[in-house]
């Protein structure tokens, strides 16, 4: 009589099932997060403001040809 209840199916075959309609809902946050990051436009960097000249670094080793 418990067997004709449950219709065939089996305790793993369930739990695949409910394992499987957790994972397609994970999936579809995933998607609706990444639709809305997509959508958003990047925002411009203003330059950075430095207050002293930044010098070039002196070569202090010369490559001589051998």
């Amino acid at each position: 009589m418990e067997h004709d209840l449950r219709m065939g199916l089996s305790v793993w075959a369930i739990a695949a099932i409910v394992c499987n309609s957790v994972v397609g809902v994970l999936m579809i946050i995933l998607f609706v997060i990444l639709y809305k990051a997509c959508k958003v436009p990047s925002q411009e960097k203003a330059p950075v403001f430095i207050s002293e000249p930044v010098q070039k670094i002196e070569q202090k080793y010369l490559l001589t040809a051998a």
